[in-house]
Formats: C-alpha cells, sequence, structure tokens
C-alpha cells in the first residue's frame, strides 16, 4: 500500500481501468526471482509488427562492442533518401529484462510523419552482466551510428538521444558521456518516464510502493541487479545514475515526459530543475494520472495522446521540421 504520509495523487479516469486490467496478471511489486519470468514472457512485438503495413524498412547489423559484437536495428521510411534528423534508442526494461524492440513502438509514428530514422541497441542486461556495462553498450553504438551517418541516411548533427524507463535514464546517461568525450554530437535528449536516480528517496517513490506499474520495490529490484552493493552510494557515476551529476551545463534540449503516479515524477523534475538552474533548456511535462508507460499502456486514451501529440511538437521544433 502507499505511504500513508504520502497519500497517492488520483489516477486519470481513463487509464484507471486499463490499470486494473494489467494488474490482474502483472504484479506491480518485482523482486529478483521473477526475472527469469519477465524475460521468458513474450513482452516486446518483433520488426514485422512494429512495421505492419507503414512505408517503413528495417534493417539490422553488427556492430563493434565493448565486450563483443553488438546488434543494432535501423527504422527508416522506405522512400527515406536524404540525410534526416535520428532518433538513437535505448529500450524499456529496468536494465534487466526485454530487447532492442522493447517500447520502440511509439516511435514508429515519428519515423512514418516525420521521416526521421530511428536507430536501436541490443545492450547487455544485468545481473549478468552489471553496470556499466548497458551504458557502455549503448555508448558504443551511439559512437557507430554517428561515424556510418553517411550510410544510414542521418545528419550527423542532428541525432537525439532518446529513451523510455531505464532506456530514458541510459538516454540521458549518453548526453552526459558525449558531453564529457567531446562527442559524438548529441542535439537533443528524449527521455521518457526516466529512470535517473538509484538512491529512491523522493516522495514519489513513496507513493508508489505497491502500486501502479513498476513500484518502488521493483526500481529496487533493477537497481541493486545492475549496482549490487553499490547502490546508493558514493561509488556510483552520473553515467550510472544521472541524477548524481552536480553539473547539467552545456548538455543539448532536454524533453522529459513522466505520469504523476509513478516512481519518477520527481526525480524528473529534480533533473529538469537542474538542467534548468545550469542555463540549459528542458521540456518538463508531467501529466496528471498518468502511471509508468501510460502512453505505451494505453496508447488510444486522451491524456496518452496528448502527451504523443507534445513530443511530437518538440521534435518538430528541435529539429526545425
Amino acid at each position: 500500500m502507499p505511504s500513508s504520509k504520502y497519500p497517492s495523487p488520483p489516477f486519470d479516469a481513463e487509464l484507471q481501468p486499463v490499470l486494473d486490467a494489467i494488474l490482474e496478471s502483472f504484479s506491480p511489486s518485482l523482486h529478483p526471482e521473477d526475472i527469469p519470468a519477465l524475460r521468458a514472457a513474450k513482452l516486446t512485438p518483433g520488426p514485422e509488427e512494429l512495421v505492419q503495413d507503414r512505408p517503413v524498412t528495417h534493417t539490422e547489423h553488427i556492430v563493434p562492442g565493448p565486450a563483443g559484437d553488438l546488434t543494432v536495428s535501423v527504422f527508416a521510411r522506405s522512400d527515406h533518401n536524404s540525410a534526416r534528423p535520428a532518433l538513437f534508442f535505448t529500450h524499456v526494461g529496468g536494465l534487466i529484462f526485454g530487447d532492442r524492440f522493447n517500447g520502440i513502438a511509439p516511435l514508429m509514428d515519428h519515423v512514418e510523419e516525420l521521416d526521421l530514422v530511428a536507430v536501436t541497441v541490443e545492450y547487455r542486461l544485468a545481473p549478468e552482466h552489471p553496470s556499466p556495462a548497458a551504458v557502455e553498450d549503448s555508448y558504443a553504438a551511439l559512437k557507430w551510428t554517428a561515424e556510418h551517418a553517411a550510410e544510414l541516411g542521418i545528419d550527423p548533427d542532428r541525432i537525439i538521444t532518446a529513451g523510455a524507463s531505464a532506456g530514458g535514464g541510459l538516454a540521458a546517461a549518453l548526453a552526459l558521456m558525449a558531453r564529457d568525450n567531446n562527442g559524438p554530437a548529441v542535439a537533443g535528449q528524449m527521455l521518457m518516464y526516466p529512470v535517473l536516480d538509484d538512491r529512491d528517496e523522493t516522495v514519489s517513490t513513496h507513493q508508489n510502493d505497491g502500486i501502479g506499474v513498476w513500484d518502488r520495490t521493483s526500481n529496487l529490484t533493477g537497481w541493486n541487479a545492475a549496482l549490487g552493493e553499490r547502490r546508493g552510494t558514493t561509488q556510483v557515476s552520473i553515467y550510472e545514475a544521472p541524477a548524481r551529476a552536480t553539473d547539467l551545463s552545456h548538455l543539448p534540449p532536454a524533453y522529459i515526459e513522466v505520469g504523476s503516479n509513478e516512481v519518477f515524477r520527481d526525480e524528473s523534475v529534480v533533473y529538469a530543475t537542474g538542467i534548468w538552474a545550469a542555463g540549459g533548456a528542458a521540456d518538463l511535462h508531467v501529466w496528471a494520472g498518468g502511471f509508468h508507460l501510460f502512453g505505451q499502456f494505453a496508447p488510444d486514451t486522451a491524456i496518452s495522446r496528448a502527451a504523443r501529440d507534445t513530443r511530437t511538437n518538440w521534435l518538430r521544433r528541435t529539429f526545425q521540421l
């Protein structure tokens, strides 16, 4: 149950029945022993299902990573024939499950409507491959994308890091890494429901303890798998948990979206505030009544359509489309 000290805001009326249906077969609280079942479940559409009848093509590439080859998928319009902006996507899965297609479905609209290229990487998962494996794999794939921009039909000066949930945290980390390592150039960071802070001490994490999707227990399960005994200590780097960064200057424009009813609300607000305090640009959208990943679980609701339109408008402004 949520903390009596911090009562939870109400869920959006249209989302509540969707959440009820989800929780009939999916517990809000996931433990380490649940990881094998999560991985075994068919939670991710394949590329054919993602593309369906869209005028979009999918290609697969094997690229060098820090510990071996990485698989990267590229989605682009079938009539794509010029250097266009790109979204470099890091996937959903709490750092412990999922594959490169998990959570990328909303980006197919952007690929089709805006003629963007979407690139997504199969990064290593914890606990078998603890942090910083995921971010190191993702950074290697980002560099490969920039280096091969011409053959991929990408404008190397217009690449945005994008991700949802744990992938949102990785997208923020990649912007920090690119800043601190002199590239590759990152034109923006699109952070959807981002997992940013391993310390798990905010009001919103206590409000979402035992309720919703991916509650406080699930969050700790993911962070503990990735960081082990380092979680919550001073031994965690800003690239593993971007909320640890004390200098958020010289970062590309950020788009941050989050629900009011999820663990990651407060850390998202703090991160946006830090960017503003450093003189940077951040669009922050806290959607009232939204649970974690509401836009993916309930894409046809009014709140999800509004979030999608807002994100699309930000992409148009950022890419000057």
